[in-house]
Parts: structure tokens; C-alpha cells; sequence
């Protein structure tokens, strides 16, 4: 368990009693993993495997930086630069529209991880909020579904969270670019990445520390957007036009994609459907701090409810405000991904500043996204590198992935993260677009599954809750509406899995290149899941049979025990 925010009440060997598998040593002082990790045989299919006893990892991450770090993963190009590629198929009325259903059921429904009722009332994080371990939604699939199901949905969020490094590297490289291209890509990519093991090896309170900085800057960028859409559409700029909602009539609320009339409208909203699907996310990256948390079952409730409403405002806002600047018709937009400019060039905000005639501002919107896309990179090598700790604890990676440092920080997945991370290089020989697009393809669809992987393992968890003849009124937080939410977002789930790619199959548009980038891991999930299966004997759990104890003593007795550490 933590040992930050945890004081004595005895003496310190009082503290460092033996805990159950897969949990964390209450030593005040820390060792080092190689001379504390212990390993046991597991009863099951897999008996001969042996599996670690301690996780090392310290609760030193606070109510506010936890707020910040849903915010701090989830913001970065797509809802500044990205956003550009669908107003291009289809004006944000359907955009916004496409984000809906994902903020109000898929993102903040999605598998009691995060069970809020998407009409008035809050709910809470069921699963989470009750055994808030490291790599929650992780190492459940295993526990409350199938040890084969752990694995597959392990490795697949490992595998999104890996490749949305790159991603935002090579994002932040084509801000750069923005202002000058003296500074070679190759260099700048070597920087971020070098920032990005500063960050990460030290403690993890410098990671929410920076992270809570770093988020802030989107927040202050996002709410000047919003605010600076309302003031020029009515009137407020240089050339004094009071555009309003001028770009809804002419060209029009929808555009057309790959046809016209009716189903060209709709297939460009299908368009973005799938856009929205891979930019909508929060709550999960939450749940990869629960384990890290200070005080866990009173800060991550709060930290679920701030994050739902806020990234339902900034997204459903913000996508809105991009549909009042600039026309889905515009030649500029078009340009900008056409020819890979760079930064913010291609940002339909930028965009409507320089039609505007606004000075400065563009150069100020360029800087803060610079800082919304680096953040997002820094979370994205936390939640990496704690899926792959969440696997090595489960003993369904190698061993080696469990080691932490004093300062509690698993050293070995965080280099290992990083080395994944050295792909962003491949943008010296490929265009900046290109690349992106590669990114985006990959992971839009493990984004996906992700969630579909979760909203399935909390129905199988409050299912055997129920038959093990519990009442969720005992469980520290309820959701509403449930599992008829959870159902809903795995059967939208289950079908923007096979939408992802779509487009592929129109008439005219099939390139096997695009069809493995969309589909990759829809094949790959399958394969991880059943060759497990098969490897290792595993069977489906009864929902008798069922462990909701493993690690619950060791939470209640940290809770009943914590005393907050001093602020700051």
C-alpha cells in the first residue's frame, strides 16, 4: 500500500506485516523491489505460474492533481488541430452531435468505472471507488471475467496508451515548426522525449505536480477559445464582422462525404462518429491513478464527477465553437492538412484569426496548445507504463516490469514506454500527416475495445456482487441506471469497433494500408484472448466463484488508518 499520507500508529515494524498477493507493503521507509518482491503459486489453471506479492508503487498523488489528470490525458491536438479534419467532412453540428453519445454514455458511462446517469444525476465509480488498485480496469477483466480477458485487454490498452506517445511527440514537433524550421525534427523529438523521462523517473508527485500545471494551461486555453468565439461572432474583432451563426446557413449545418444528398450527410456524421469515438476519453486515465492516490474511496469519486462535467463542457462547447469559425468548406483548412502545415496553422481557431485579422493571438494559441500536447504525451507514458505494471503484477508480463525505485516508480516499464516511444522518428523520413494518421488509425480502434472491455467487465462484476448475495448499497458509491447503461455503451462500442473503417469500403476508396491500420487490433484482441486460452487452460469465472476480497482488507485498513498528509 501507500506509504505516503500513511502515518504510524505503532511502530514500524508493526507496518511491515505480510500483505496479500498483488498489494503494497506499508514499509514507511521503502526498499529496494529486487530485495522485497516476493513471488507465490496461484491456485487455477495457471498453478505453476508464480506471480509477485508487493506492489511498490506510493500514494502520493493528490485530490487535485488527480482532477487535472483525466483533463491532462484527454485534451491535447484533437480538440484544437485534428478537430480540422472533420469540420472539413462534415460542419460540428455533427460533430458535436457525434461527441454526445460518447461524453454521456461511452465516456462517462462506460462500464461502472465511471457509471454517471447522463440526464441529472451523478453516479459514482463503482468498481474503482471499491478496490482502487493499481491498473484497475486491467487487472478486473482478469479477476471478474477471465484470466485470457485480462490479458487481451491489458495488453490492448497498453498498446493505445504506447502508441499515443509518438503521437502527441510528433504533434509537438509540428507545433514547433510553427514559428521556425531551424530546429531539426530529429533534435526536437529528442528533447520531448528526454523531458518525458525527467518527469516520469522522478517521484510520481512530480508527475501530478506537472501534470496539474500543465492541465491547467488547456483549461485556461479551452475556456479562451469558447470565449473568444462568442466575443468575435458578435461583432467583436478587427473587421467588426458579426458573423454569428452565419456558417451554419451557407454552406450549411452538414457537409456531404463520399456522395451527396441525404447520405452523403450521413455518412460524413458517421464520418465523425468515429472521430469522436478516438478524441472522447477521461475517466479511464483516472482509474490508472487510483493505486497512487492519496485517500482513493474519497478523492476519486470527486474526481470523476469534476472530470465528466468538465470535459462534457469542453468538448460539446469546443466542438461547437470550431463549427461557428470556420466553414466546413473552407480553402484554407483544406490547405493546411493538405500540405501538412504546421502547429496551429492548421487549427480552424488560427484559422479564423487570420480571416479575422487578429495579431498575436495565433502565435498565444500555438504556444498553449504546444503545452496541451506535451501534457497529454506525459500522461500517456503514466498510464503506459502502469498497464504494463498492472500486467507484470497479474504475472501476465515478465517480472522484470514490477521492479519500482525507492521513490516508488516501476523504472523498468517506464524505459520500456519510451523505448516504444523512439517510433516517433520515423517522421524524419515520412510527412508529419502521414504519420498522425498512422497514430490515429491504430489506436482509434484499441480506444474502442478499451471501453468496450470495461463496460463488459463491470456487468460481469455487478453481476457477481448480486450472486454472492451482496447489496450495491453496501458498496462505497452507486451508479444509476445500471447495467442498462453498461449495456448500452457495449453494444455502441461493439458497433463502432466494426465502423472504424468504413470508409475503406466505399466504392472507390479501398486501400489495404488503411483497412490493417483500422482493423489490426480488432484481429489482434481476439488472437491474445484465445491463444492465452488455449496456452494456459483458462476458463470463464462463475460468477460464484468470483474474487471480491482479493485486496479489500488492505484498502479498508489503509482508509480507516490515513491521516492526510500536510498540504501542498
Amino acid at each position: 500500500m501507500a506509504t505516503t499520507g500513511f502515518e504510524a500508529r505503532s511502530s514500524e515494524k508493526e507496518l511491515q506485516h505480510e500483505r496479500s498477493p498483488a498489494s503494497k507493503t506499508f514499509s514507511a521507509k521503502g526498499s529496494e523491489v529486487d530485495e522485497a518482491v516476493r513471488y507465490t503459486a496461484t491456485d487455477g489453471a495457471d498453478s505453476d505460474s508464480l506471480k509477485p506479492m508487493y506492489d511498490f508503487t506510493h500514494r502520493t498523488l493528490k485530490s487535485r492533481h488527480i482532477q487535472l489528470i483525466g483533463i491532462g490525458g484527454t485534451i491535447g491536438t484533437a480538440l484544437f488541430v485534428q478537430i480540422g479534419q472533420s469540420l472539413i467532412q462534415v460542419l460540428l453540428v455533427g460533430l458535436a452531435q457525434a461527441i454526445d453519445p460518447y461524453t454521456n454514455v461511452t465516456e462517462l458511462e462506460r462500464a461502472g468505472l465511471a457509471p454517471y446517469s447522463s440526464l441529472s444525476q451523478y453516479g459514482a465509480a463503482e468498481m474503482v471507488t471499491y478496490l482502487p488498485i493499481s491498473s484497475p480496469f486491467i487487472r478486473f477483466a482478469g479477476r471478474f471475467v477471465d484470466e485470457a480477458f485480462g490479458v487481451a485487454a491489458g495488453y490492448n490498452f497498453f498498446v493505445l496508451e504506447a502508441m499515443l506517445v509518438p503521437f502527441e511527440v510528433v504533434a509537438c514537433n509540428l507545433i514547433i515548426h510553427y514559428w521556425s524550421e531551424i530546429i531539426p525534427t530529429g533534435g526536437m523529438i529528442a528533447m520531448i522525449l528526454v523531458l518525458y523521462a525527467m518527469i516520469n523517473i522522478f517521484a510520481v508527485k512530480w508527475y501530478g505536480e506537472a501534470e496539474f500545471w500543465l492541465s491547467l494551461g488547456k483549461v485556461i486555453l479551452i475556456i479562451g477559445l469558447i470565449s473568444y468565439t462568442f466575443v468575435t461572432m458578435l461583432g467583436g474583432n478587427p473587421i467588426h464582422d458579426r458573423y454569428g451563426f452565419r456558417f451554419w446557413k451557407d454552406p450549411g449545418a452538414f457537409g456531404e462525404a463520399y456522395g451527396t444528398g441525404p447520405l452523403g450527410r450521413f455518412v460524413g456524421f458517421l464520418v465523425c462518429l468515429v472521430q469522436a469515438s478516438y478524441t472522447i476519453s477521461g475517466p479511464d486515465y483516472v482509474s490508472m491513478a487510483a493505486g497512487e492516490a492519496e485517500n482513493p474511496r474519497v478523492v476519486m469519486p470527486r474526481a470523476y464527477k469534476k472530470v465528466f462535467g468538465r470535459l462534457t463542457a469542453f468538448f460539446v462547447l469546443g466542438s461547437l465553437a470550431v463549427g461557428l469559425n470556420v466553414p466546413y468548406t473552407s480553402p484554407e483548412l483544406a490547405a493546411a492538412f493538405e500540405q501538412d502545415e504546421p502547429g496551429a496553422a492548421a487549427s480552424p481557431y488560427v484559422i479564423s484569426m487570420i480571416r479575422l485579422r487578429i495579431d498575436v493571438l495565433p502565435d498565444i494559441v500555438n504556444a498553449l496548445i504546444f503545452t496541451a500536447c506535451f501534457s497529454a504525451g506525459n500522461s500517456y507514458v503514466y498510464c503506459a507504463s502502469r498497464a504494463l505494471l498492472g500486467l507484470a503484477l497479474e504475472g501476465r508480463a515478465p517480472r522484470i516490469f514490477t521492479r519500482c525505485l525507492k521513490n516508488g516508480v516501476p523504472i523498468y516499464c517506464v524505459l520500456f514506454v519510451l523505448l516504444i516511444s523512439l517510433i516517433s522518428f520515423l517522421q524524419v523520413s515520412s510527412g508529419t500527416a502521414t504519420v498522425l494518421r498512422w497514430f490515429v488509425s491504430i489506436i482509434t480502434a484499441s480506444q474502442l475495445i478499451n471501453f468496450a472491455v470495461i463496460t463488459f467487465t463491470y456487468t460481469r462484476f455487478k453481476k457477481a456482487w448480486e450472486a454472492q448475495g451482496h447489496s450495491r448499497d453496501d458498496l462505497p458509491y452507486k451508479g444509476w441506471y445500471q447495467p442498462f447503461l453498461a449495456w448500452y455503451a457495449f453494444c455502441g462500442c461493439i458497433v463502432m469497433i466494426l465502423m472504424n473503417g468504413f470508409t475503406v469500403f466505399i466504392r472507390g476508396n479501398w486501400q489495404i494500408t488503411n483497412f490493417f491500420f483500422c482493423y489490426t487490433m480488432v484481429g489482434v484482441f481476439p488472437v491474445l484472448y484465445f491463444g492465452w486460452k488455449i496456452l494456459k487452460g483458462t476458463k470463464i469465472i462463475k460468477l460464484t466463484e468470483v474474487d471480491l476480497r482479493k485486496d479489500v482488507a488492505e484498502i479498508e485498513e489503509y482508509t480507516q488508518n490515513y491521516i492526510p498528509s500536510p498540504p501542498g
